[in-house]
């Protein structure tokens, strides 16, 4: 029960220091995300964002495929969450601090380029 609260008091931090909401009214350019995700992504996540990059299977945990329905389905929130915190217990590190918001929004932008988002059913 302590785990869950200390963990939700965290999300709800993140959520409330950064400027997801603004992002969400301007979305991000993908065109300057290609840039950012070829420079710090596709050791990992590939060309086209399969989860097949050069690094990939040197990996415990095999890298996000956006093409996958289950990574389509993620709301851009939730992908700004993983790209600013990192993901738990995978090789997904943390970039907050290392790219602006503005920086991790144009990378959601060209992952959405890549593989557009399913609609919520």
């Amino acid at each position: 029960m302590f785990k869950t609260f200390v963990l939700t008091i965290g999300v709800l931090a993140v959520v409330l220091s950064s400027s997801w909401l603004a992002a969400q009214v301007r979305p991000g350019h993908p065109d300057r995300g290609e840039a950012i995700y070829r420079e710090h992504c596709l050791r990992c996540h590939g060309r086209m964002g399969n989860g097949d990059g050069p690094d990939a299977h040197d990996l415990i945990v095999r890298p996000a495929d956006f093409h996958a329905p289950r990574s389509r389905a993620r709301s851009d929130f939730e992908l700004l969450i993983a790209i600013s915190n990192g993901v738990l217990f995978s090789p997904m590190h943390a970039w907050r601090g290392r790219l602006t918001d503005e920086e991790m929004m144009d990378v959601i932008e060209y992952i959405r380029a890549l593989a557009p988002a399913m609609p919520h059913l």
